[in-house]
């Protein structure tokens, strides 16, 4: 009774641990089955099995961008909804399917400077804010599959993605800065991926911190002004039935 079973593991006590001088490993370098990952390629965009399985509940979504902070968001939404557009197939199944862009695809394409030859792959996060779930793709950080022409003229892709220059000699981003990153990260998609407020909401707030004042808590007044910038022109996907994302 008194040994230790082996299915137990040791643990070590290390009191004097920290993070200096580790790195967190960038997530693109990963397998990307079970995330949701977004596609420009073709003059198509797309998202993969993962995306509508965690939405399965949803056939519609709006694209929205935030040229200045250079992200996409995917907003799950219902079909009489302005702007919105179906994102998988009318099936049973609820394959993703491809949606021509030619306009949006060229004007993320200028944005970023990319090349529209190339495969460009976006690992997002599902986001779960108090308007709903959304999806937000960084466009700075893309895995990048390069294509080429054979002699023969047939286009080739490569299978193994293309990072940024700078990402060579790091595996990611030290574990401090991080974790500051982080937090600017959720502040400024709260700020930027919002709609209007509900004027309930508006009236609850404002009498919450009335209530504050009155108990003598110090506030900083001002006002944040929010707003929502909905660019889409259609959008697409594909799955990896193409063997593209897999």
């Amino acid at each position: 009774m008194g040994e230790k079973r082996r299915t137990e593991m040791e643990i070590i006590d290390d009191p004097d641990f920290n993070y200096e001088g580790y790195q967190v490993v960038r997530g693109e370098y990963f397998s990307h089955t079970y995330e949701p990952c977004l596609t420009f390629a073709d003059r198509k965009v797309y998202v993969n099995t993962a995306c509508i399985r965690k939405m399965e509940e949803y056939d519609y979504i709006q694209m929205l961008v935030n040229p200045d902070e250079k992200k996409v968001a995917v907003r799950p939404c219902t079909e009489d909804e302005k702007d919105s557009f179906r994102w998988c197939s009318a099936t049973e199944r609820r394959s993703p399917k491809q949606i021509s862009c030619k306009i949006f695809f060229a004007k993320v394409i200028a944005l970023m400077g990319w090349d529209p030859n190339d495969r460009y792959r976006l690992v997002g996060k599902l986001k779960d804010t108090r308007l709903g779930q959304i999806f937000v793709y960084d466009l700075t950080s893309p895995e990048v599959f390069k294509r080429n022409v054979r002699e023969d003229g047939k286009v080739t892709s490569s299978k193994i993605p293309n990072y940024p220059e700078d990402w060579k000699n790091q595996f990611g981003i030290p574990v401090r800065e991080h974790q500051g990153s982080n937090l600017v990260s959720i502040f400024n998609d709260a700020a930027v991926f919002t709609l209007e407020k509900d004027p309930k909401e508006i009236k609850r707030e404002n009498a919450e911190h009335s209530a504050e004042s009155e108990s003598g808590v110090e506030k900083n007044e001002g006002t944040i002004e929010e707003s929502t910038e909905s660019g889409n022109e259609g959008c697409g996907n594909a799955e990896e039935s193409a063997g593209s994302d897999s």
